[in-house]
């Protein structure tokens, strides 16, 4: 069985990732945990303006969380009143990624779900602020899912490497059991101006290979320096509907997403992004 942790603030945005997740995992068996963290409204409060308030703010915010979330639950149940799927609700008063990192650990979290963008996020901006902390600090992989984004049937999915990762096999695996749910063709894309691997890149690709063995996968090389470049023309050129990359110092999802600040993320991306964060829980 599956275990999803949806953060939500419950704007547009994080309901839109939850019905693509409640789609695209309605044969699998799954739990959901849906997660609102409330400390930085509480802070954030136009309400707190002194001590002498403090504690009546906090039970105010803790309480329209709470609500909140039965209210997400209610709907979430008539949405997808699915015999698969069982639904549990958590109200914290912490952080966002804190609180993701904690669940993440103690449910032991396949896959975290949100939204590329919040509530307070501008139009221009393709990541919000929240979903960047997530994707860049949390230990889990993180499906983030572009706003108003409806595919849940993805037929090609694109993976750049350049095969210095020892992958860990848990997170591949996920990619294979969500890449064979809808028979998702992975193309494995390597980017360099040589096609020569060195035995370390060699015995990576090997991994690869086995641990994707039930799936369908082209493993591609792409003659070019320009890394971003590249990868935006394949998706383009061959109808992705997903793209997953290992979330490391110095990797294609640091160099592309994380570029300068929060605010100016240059890929612009319109379809999902699986980010694998490559750590070692079991």
């Amino acid at each position: 069985m599956l275990s999803i942790l949806l953060p939500t603030d419950f704007s547009e945005n994080s309901m839109n990732a939850i019905k693509y997740a409640l789609e695209f995992f309605k044969y699998q068996k799954t739990k959901f945990y849906f997660m609102h963290a409330y400390q930085n409204e509480f802070y954030d409060h136009d309400e707190l303006l002194s001590r002498e308030v403090y504690d009546d703010i906090l039970n105010s915010v803790r309480n329209e969380s709470q609500n909140n979330l039965e209210k997400l639950l209610k709907t979430v149940k008539e949405i997808a009143p699915n015999p698969r799927f069982t639904y549990h609700i958590i109200s914290a008063y912490n952080t966002l990624v804190e609180e993701a990192n904690l669940i993440a650990h103690d449910k032991n979290i396949d896959l975290i779900i949100m939204g590329t963008k919040g509530k307070s996020d501008e139009r221009h901006i393709v990541f919000g602020s929240q979903t960047f902390q997530v994707l860049k600090y949390v230990e889990c992989p993180v499906l983030a899912v572009p706003s108003n984004y409806t595919n849940t049937q993805p037929k090609r999915i694109l993976f750049p490497t350049n095969y210095l990762i020892p992958y860990k096999r848990r997170e591949l695996k996920l990619l294979s059991e969500l890449a064979k749910s809808y028979r998702s063709t992975i193309d494995v894309l390597y980017v360099s101006k040589s096609n020569n691997l060195s035995i370390r890149q060699e015995d990576n690709k090997d991994f690869i290979k086995d641990t994707l063995r039930d799936n369908e996968v082209n493993f591609c090389h792409k003659d070019s320096k320009k890394i971003a470049d590249a990868i935006k023309t394949h998706i383009k050129e061959n109808n992705i509907d997903m793209i997953t990359m290992i979330n490391t110092q110095h990797s294609f999802l640091e160099d592309m997403l994380f570029p300068s600040t929060i605010d100016k993320v240059s890929l612009g991306l319109e379809i999902p992004i699986l980010a694998m964060q490559n750590t070692a829980r079991f």
